[in-house]
């Protein structure tokens, strides 16, 4: 375990410089909000395109590996809202709790660790998960909770949610990427080296924009927070690897990936979201935070453990 901790180490360094920076006033919430812009809109995408261009479409999409994913995360989601309505919260709150028990750091955070630790061919079953995690998850959290603000579902609302996903520039970049690869076609030199570029960008730039945006996170609810933490750090990625392993036969190193990625701590996003809609934002944000502070330990014994 100490030569995988050597090897994520210097991951989590970054996000503690970021951390640092940002609680020493040298980092502050316009600076934080300009670099995520950065890294979301231009270096992470040109990451991700790049990564699924070179990507064989058939082993981006794998029918086993999607079911196991999707089975697994949706059996903790369901999970965490039963334990929120037993604690007496309504739909709004269940529904970001159960966001916080299974939606995973895998832009910010997994992009960038696992591509480097795991290998490049570690991009496919990652654009999976990410696929599942944004569109399936990151559309039903937005529809809950403006049903449960008193909107209509119906076709004015998916169709919001569709434009918004279609908005998210990681969804935009990897299909692209896709396509290109799609169609065989060789990325010109000058571009392809813009876009290497560019891209290796997205690892400090991510890790330190993680840290320093968790200064500005609390941790109250600290009961709650350490439910939550458990939840996706210890019955998610469990849940994932008894369904890639036992239920769905994936691939070995594809089910690896799987549950590397779904052992990451809580994203930043789900924050973003409660914010938005006012519903606990503070319980996200002490789930972020406690998260990522145990992934430090958790994560390295999950790769240790596949290693």
């Amino acid at each position: 375990m100490f030569a995988v901790l050597s090897q994520t180490l210097p991951f989590f360094a970054l996000i503690a410089l970021g951390y640092g920076a940002a609680r020493r006033g040298m980092f502050g919430a316009e600076a934080v909000a300009a670099l995520t812009v950065f890294v979301f809109y231009f270096a992470l995408s040109a990451m991700l395109f790049r990564f699924a261009a070179d990507l064989d479409l058939a082993a981006a999409i794998d029918p086993a590996f999607l079911g196991a994913y999707f089975t697994a995360t949706l059996a903790v989601y369901l999970l965490a809202t039963m334990v929120a309505f037993l604690r007496r919260r309504g739909t709004m709150e269940a529904a970001i709790e159960a966001q916080c028990a299974v939606i995973g750091n895998v832009g910010f955070l997994g992009i960038p660790m696992l591509a480097l630790l795991l290998g490049e061919a570690s991009v496919g079953p990652i654009i999976q998960v990410l696929s599942i995690d944004l569109i399936f998850f990151g559309g039903l959290v937005v529809i809950l909770l403006t049903v449960g603000r008193g909107g209509r579902a119906g076709p004015a609302l998916i169709a919001t949610v569709a434009s918004g996903l279609a908005r998210n520039p990681m969804i935009v970049a990897t299909a692209a990427g896709l396509v290109w690869s799609g169609f065989a076609l060789p990325i010109p030199g000058p571009v392809d080296r813009f876009l290497e570029i560019l891209g290796a960008a997205a690892t400090p730039g991510a890790l330190f924009a993680i840290g320093a945006s968790l200064a500005s996170k609390s941790a109250e609810r600290l009961s709650v927070a350490i439910w939550l933490s458990a939840a996706k750090l210890v019955l998610h990625p469990g849940a994932v690897a008894i369904a890639a392993l036992f239920v769905f036969d994936v691939e070995p190193y594809a089910a690896g990936v799987m549950i590397a990625a779904a052992s990451l701590p809580v994203a930043g996003n789900v924050y973003i979201i409660a914010q938005s809609y006012g519903v606990a934002p503070q319980r996200a944000s002490s789930a972020i935070l406690v998260s990522t502070v145990l992934s430090v330990v958790s994560v390295t014994w999950v790769l240790a453990r596949l290693a």
